[in-house]
Parts: C-alpha cells; sequence; structure tokens
C-alpha cells in the first residue's frame, strides 16, 4: 500500500460542543456495558456497529457521548474509498464542517484489535493523540494501519469495533461513485447521509438461575 492511503485518515481534528456530564471511569463504563451498540441510520440502509468498551474504554466513551449528543445526525460519509475505507464525522451535507469542544482521545490502538474487514477504527492526525470524532470503517483488511511500534510511524490507528449488521450496507456505499470536491478525490457524487444516530438499548438482564 502507497504511503497515501494512510495518510487519507489524518483528517484535521475537528471539535464538537457535547455538555460536560460527568465521565465514567473505564472500569465503571466497561462494567455497566462492555459491548454497547450504535445504530446508524444512513440513506443507503441500517448499519449497526458493536463497540468494544473493554479494549478501548476512552475512546468508545468518547464515541458515545457524541452520538448521545446527537453530533452525527445529518452528516455525511465524506470519504469513499474503494476497497479500503468509507469515513464520517466531519462534514454536513453543504460541506460545513461541524465541530466540538470535547478533547483529543488518547490513542489506544495498542488494544489487541487489527484493522480486519468491517472493522471500526477513529480517524487521526499526525498526532498519534489527535482522534475525536471522525472514524471508519475498514472494506478490507487493512494491517498497515494497525499498531507497530510505540513511535510517530508506527502507532497506527485505534480499532475500536466492528460492524455486526448492515455489512451489505457498508459494501454498497463503498462503491457509490466519487469524484473530486473540496479538495478530496474521494467524496460521494450523490452525499450518503447519516440520518441518524443512536445507542441500541441493551436487553433485560437474564433473570436469575436461568
Amino acid at each position: 500500500m502507497s504511503v497515501r492511503r494512510p495518510a487519507a485518515l489524518l483528517a484535521a481534528a475537528v471539535l464538537l460542543a457535547v455538555g460536560c456530564a460527568k465521565r465514567e471511569t473505564p472500569a465503571q463504563a466497561a462494567a455497566a456495558d462492555s459491548l454497547p451498540k450504535v445504530v446508524l441510520e444512513t440513506s443507503l440502509g441500517r448499519i449497526v456497529l458493536e463497540l468494544d468498551r473493554a479494549r478501548a474504554p476512552h475512546t468508545v466513551e468518547n464515541i458515545l457521548r457524541h452520538v448521545n449528543a446527537k453530533f452525527y445526525d445529518g452528516l455525511i460519509w465524506h470519504r469513499v474509498e474503494r476497497d479500503f475505507v468509507i469515513q464520517t464525522g466531519m462534514m454536513t451535507p453543504d460541506f460545513m464542517v461541524r465541530t466540538s469542544s470535547a478533547p483529543p482521545v488518547a490513542i489506544e490502538s495498542r488494544n489487541g484489535l487489527s484493522n480486519v474487514k468491517y472493522s471500526v477504527g477513529l480517524a487521526r492526525g499526525s498526532d498519534p493523540n489527535s482522534g475525536t470524532v471522525q472514524f471508519y470503517i475498514n472494506l478490507k483488511a487493512n494491517p498497515s494501519l494497525d499498531f507497530k511500534t510505540a513511535d510517530a510511524k508506527g502507532w497506527g490507528y485505534t480499532v475500536f469495533g466492528k460492524v455486526v449488521e448492515g455489512q451489505d450496507v457498508v459494501d454498497r456505499l463503498g462503491r457509490v461513485p466519487v469524484a473530486r470536491s473540496h479538495g478530496d478525490e474521494n467524496v460521494p457524487v450523490t452525499p450518503v447521509l447519516v440520518t441518524r444516530a443512536y445507542v441500541e438499548a441493551a436487553g433485560p438482564a437474564p433473570a436469575a438461575g436461568r
């Protein structure tokens, strides 16, 4: 893979206002729900992400806070690079950047999770600790994005979940026609929206003795 493809994920960190709710510690969050699910209703269909709160607690907490703040509602998938990744978390359909006051998240790429097909990772800038709200879904296995060494060239990207429903929607999204627009070569010609994003309610706990 050329150097350019990983660089395509090095989007500038954008910051959005999400409120100041008291944060849980990673241990409390994992105990509450270690595998929360986020539903992305898109203009092509429904995608469900299962997030790994135990392996990437800070990243998952940050994503859930933004989902609950309705940050992703109405954004487009602004990057579609065929046979590589699809990415969202920054642009509205009129190419305005949505911003956040949330601080960047410390990188958690050394967590044993890999950029396999349909895994979900946090986009970032050249600083490994600059990821905020943008995330990508791998259209194929991309081991070049994995953690290798704890230095500028080897940190890779934090994988924090996977697609558990709607893989066909991801595949269709990965094949939409793209064109150069607003300085990027991989913008869908017809915008594909995240019309709504929300945390799926967990089912009831099993009764004692079952």
